[in-house]
């Protein structure tokens, strides 16, 4: 394709990123003030590694976008970004279009700005809530009930996790619930998982998700867990807004709001318990 450039016609390609790319990508995101986890790079390119696009012009990378798959029939996108040197010269409008054509036949899924949202909605995306992203500071206690996350065998907390997320992410999780500078815990009643939590470290502090529980209960006591890591330090929530537990549980930590998306899709929404969600894995994964 081609993009005008100051009123000049420039060559420009859209290809598969490569691993360091990523580093590039993440870094461009943190600067968006995203504040995306340390070491999100290497786990979110494993996930998908064809899923991840560079745009080039002037022989150098100018953009980026990730499109992962997860299973036969969705996807989830993100680190959607033109540099700031070349905004505003329609190159987002045809990394747009790349989007479109290269997810068709998908069940699309985004967290977009909410800036963006009158945009996507142009595009065919459906709105289904708005994320907010609380912020506030790490406090609090280890409930002896708690098992340590890595205790647990992988596959059980597959099978938790597939029933907050339209599909089965192995390879993610695989690569995101082991990286560095991270912490995770589980509820386990009578043998059955019942929540369970992840909080890494970020550019910015620490964030948690995603935080999945049976009930307010089970997600405070899980929340409180994983904050101990952070004490002292910035802690990010990221609640779906129509989980009313989940904005109370992070007001109830004295947070405040900081930043939001859309979560928006292409085809249908999906079913999930929003009411169990109480904090969002990742809003450049799902």
């Amino acid at each position: 394709m081609e993009l005008e450039l100051n009123g000049t016609k420039i060559p420009a390609r859209i290809r598969q990123m490569t691993r360091s790319e990523a580093n590039t990508a993440i870094a461009w995101a943190a600067d968006e003030g995203w504040n995306p986890g340390l070491h999100d790079a290497d786990a979110f390119y494993q996930a998908d590694p064809p899923g991840f696009f560079a745009i080039d012009a002037e022989d150098h990378m100018i953009g980026s976008v990730s499109m992962v798959r997860y299973g036969e029939d969705f996807m989830f996108g993100g680190l959607y970004i033109v540099h700031p040197d070349y905004r505003d010269q329609g190159i987002g409008r045809a990394v747009l279009d790349f989007v479109r054509t290269y997810s068709e036949g998908y069940n699309f899924g985004i967290d977009g700005v909410f800036v963006m949202q009158p945009v996507y909605q142009k595009s065919g995306f459906l709105f289904a809530y708005r994320n907010i992203r609380f912020e506030g500071t790490g406090s609090g206690t280890v409930d002896k009930s708690l098992t340590p996350l890595r205790e647990v065998p992988f596959p059980r907390i597959l099978a938790y996790d597939s029933m907050f997320f339209p599909a089965v992410r192995e390879g993610f999780l695989k690569h995101f619930l082991y990286q560095p500078d991270c912490q995770g815990y589980a509820s386990i009643n009578n043998g059955s998982l019942n929540g369970y939590g992840f909080i890494r470290k970020c550019f910015n502090g620490y964030k948690i998700g995603p935080l999945f529980a049976g009930t307010p209960k089970i997600a405070e006591m899980i929340y409180s867990a994983l904050s101990t890591v952070a004490v002292g330090s910035s802690v990010f929530l990221d609640v779906p807004e129509p989980n009313t537990a989940g904005v109370a549980l992070a007001k109830g930590h004295g947070m405040t709001e900081v930043f939001g998306t859309a979560r928006m899709y292409t085809r249908e929404l999906p079913k999930l318990p929003i009411e169990q969600i109480f904090g969002v894995t990742t809003f450049e994964l799902g």
